[in-house]
């Protein structure tokens, strides 16, 4: 939902969308609804492989990890879904790529419902990342993260305004066939809809 909302948001700004595949359970899902939305609005989209996340990193969101952990989001059952430095390993080819094509700036969405339990999504980081991408490249490239202190809901709200069809997203993170229900991004997915009433037809397995 959010990196959607962010791509049609600033779909004038937007010159290359970037997909990661880094083996998570929901990679399929997510990429596919990329790769429809980008096709959509005329973005170029590239989907660049990190095998070696899965290799070397562990989370029970990479395949053959621990299973997904039910309820809502807190630290004692979340934690396990963090990949270390994730945002940071991925921003850092945005930055890369952004330079090559001479680009002035990376986005990315994360919001404040993040915080709590991913480091790589907090105010401190952004800020810091910020300043290294900055500095260390020719064309000082900008890290641009407009919903940093914004709520899933409040992402929601953009998004209702935008006439984005959210069915065509991916939140998931056990990325079966549909959208299990139970984890706490199907749960805060949910709960999003309903406080910025938008009408949620994704299809739920419970």
């Amino acid at each position: 939902m959010d990196s959607t909302t962010i791509l049609y948001e600033y779909q004038d700004r937007i010159a290359i969308a970037l997909s990661f595949d880094y083996a998570s359970k929901h990679n399929r899902q997510e990429l596919r609804c990329a790769s429809w939305n980008c096709e959509k609005l005329g973005i170029k989209h590239i989907i660049i492989e990190l095998d070696f996340m899965q290799q070397y990193f562990h989370s029970s969101l990479l395949q053959g990890g621990q299973d997904i952990p039910e309820g809502e989001y807190a630290e004692d059952n979340m934690h396990s879904t963090v990949v270390p430095f994730r945002n940071g390993i991925m921003l850092s080819i945005a930055a890369g790529m952004a330079e090559d094509n001479g680009l002035k700036y990376i986005m990315m969405a994360n919001h404040g419902g993040d915080h709590t339990l991913y480091p790589d999504c907090r105010p401190a980081f952004v800020e810091a990342m910020g300043r290294a991408v900055a500095a260390g490249t020719w064309n000082g490239v900008q890290l641009f993260a407009p919903y940093t202190d914004l709520t899933k809901a409040d992402i929601a709200r953009r998004g209702k305004s935008l006439g984005i069809d959210y069915s065509k997203t991916w939140s998931c993170y056990r990325g079966g066939e549909h959208h299990c229900g139970k984890c706490a991004t199907c749960q805060e997915r949910k709960e999003a809809m309903r406080i910025a009433g938008v009408k949620d037809e994704t299809i739920y397995d419970s």
